[in-house]
């Protein structure tokens, strides 16, 4: 039986509360899962499909440019329509895209259905600005963090899972078990997720605002993902460039004018938001600079005298600890921002990853010690990826919560990808020829590592220039659309 519509800030029944938390956690952890699951797959992908290795990584990029441009879109609708509705709608592609990869034979079906699971990328800040509305007070920082927290959880957990369906079974069990998946995700967010009525029913639609953001972003991480394949300074790397300028330039514009914007700049320019969307930028960055560094030093060859020698599956068993960690530490992350406030924990995040950098230069030489790193980096990101929607939330109206979460989780995007990119070029230039083959030197790994330590490092500088409410300031997040006071968790 279908839940009865409940009001913002009407707090679940402990139980009810629960299961909330709990499938929005879960539908976190999926979408992650749905990122990661083709990386066991990276090197089989051309002959799976029948193209070459640069084509094969568009099944990557499809989902990264796909999500950039659907989240910022779903969160606003999100808030329009109601978010439990946009949940529902969230799992549609997951489901459909998944079965399309399980059916793909070649290169265009496989990209197409990679899109598709972009698409349902949505549900983590969709469910995170549902929390804000039904969860109680006393309850609402921890469950902030873990539900943010459980995209990373799904990609720690999610490699060595795929890598282990992808060497003992089928690589389309991959994407039929997370078509089952999200068909379960849907069927939980149908019968056990209350509907709340939308705050901003009746604003309009920003349609210009939607296609001229989502133009400007295709453009501008294109190039970045792209351009260390094409070259930083072709023709093509550069035209994108510039195109991205002149869109995002014009879409800024637009949006400055317009009644009911897709995203509204003057919220998203607020010294409280504009600062915590810098520091998720610098932080996730960091974060996906230890995913791509690590577990190459574990599968790299042990004849090199630096790498670990160790399998896909194996080198992802020895990454999943941070997972688990991640999902451990979250609560406490929770705690912390209820006693200090969230800008203490999002330092302390970055400084614990930070950390974690030091660790792994220092433990590079043995599988424990990469370990160990991957335990203290991702214990720092389950502080940050809690702690920056309650920065967020506490600092935008109600019915901006599910566009303002959307328009962070761009922003987390902007610095992987940025992360991605800058270390790809670490790592493609500091070789060493092993062989006859050209490897990646020590030297390149302690530079990736080093990189990833210093911007870490400027993710806990810009969280501190975060400004605190001062006692008795009324922040927006108390105000409802028509100006009434609402009280809500800080």
């Amino acid at each position: 039986m279908r839940q009865q519509e409940v009001t913002p800030r009407q707090a679940e029944p402990a139980s009810g509360a629960t299961a909330v938390i709990a499938v929005l956690a879960l539908a976190g952890t999926t979408a992650a899962i749905m990122q990661t699951l083709v990386t066991p797959l990276l090197p089989r992908l051309p002959d799976l499909l029948s193209t070459t290795p640069s084509n094969a990584t568009w099944v990557v990029t499809a989902t990264l440019l796909v999500s950039a441009v659907c989240v910022p879109v779903t969160g606003r609708l999100g808030d329009m329509l109601g978010k439990q509705r946009m949940l529902l709608v969230c799992s549609v592609p997951l489901i459909a895209g998944s079965v399309l990869c399980a059916l793909s034979s070649s290169l265009v079906p496989m990209v197409i259905g990679r899109g598709l699971q972009g698409m349902g990328m949505g549900m983590v800040p969709l469910g995170i600005a549902l929390l804000r509305d039904v969860v109680p007070v006393e309850r609402l920082s921890s469950s902030i963090a873990l539900v943010s927290a459980s995209m990373g959880i799904g990609g720690a957990l999610g490699l060595p899972l795929a890598a282990a369906v992808a060497q003992y079974a089928s690589w389309r069990a991959l994407f039929w078990g997370s078509a089952v998946l999200a068909t379960v995700i849907a069927l939980l967010v149908h019968f056990l997720i209350p509907q709340v009525p939308p705050t901003a029913r009746r604003q309009r639609f920003d349609l210009p605002g939607a296609l001229g953001l989502g133009a400007g972003l295709v453009c501008l991480l294109l190039a970045v993902s792209k351009g260390a394949d094409w070259g930083w300074g072709s023709t093509e790397t550069i035209g994108l460039f510039a195109a991205a300028a002149v869109l995002l330039t014009a879409w800024g514009a637009w949006e400055l004018r317009t009644e009911d914007p897709l995203v509204d700049l003057r919220s998203t320019a607020r010294r409280p938001v504009l600062i915590t969307n810098t520091a998720s930028v610098f932080a996730s960055f960091a974060m996906y600079a230890s995913m791509l560094v690590l577990p190459q030093l574990l599968q790299f060859p042990a004849a090199t005298g630096y790498g670990l020698g160790q399998s896909m599956l194996a080198a992802g068993l020895w990454m999943a600890p941070g997972g688990i960690v991640m999902m451990l530490i979250s609560p406490y992350g929770g705690k912390l921002s209820d006693a200090r406030g969230p800008k203490t924990t999002l330092i302390c995040g970055a400084l614990v990853i930070a950390l974690g950098y030091a660790a792994s230069l220092a433990l590079m030489g043995s599988t424990w010690g990469i370990m160990i790193a991957v335990l203290v980096i991702n214990g720092g990101v389950g502080l940050v990826y809690g702690a920056v929607p309650a920065l967020i939330m506490g600092a935008v109206p109600l019915s901006e919560t599910a566009a303002a979460n959307g328009f962070n989780a761009l922003m987390r995007s902007l610095g992987t990808s940025v992360g991605a990119a800058v270390i790809g070029v670490v790592l493609a230039h500091m070789t060493t020829t092993s062989q006859g083959a050209a490897l990646t030197s020590e030297s390149g790994f302690r530079t990736a590592l080093i990189i990833g330590l210093a911007v870490a490092a400027v993710a806990a500088a810009v969280a501190t220039a975060i400004p605190t409410a001062r006692p008795g300031e009324p922040a927006p997040a108390d105000r409802k659309p028509d100006g009434e006071r609402q009280p809500v968790s800080r």
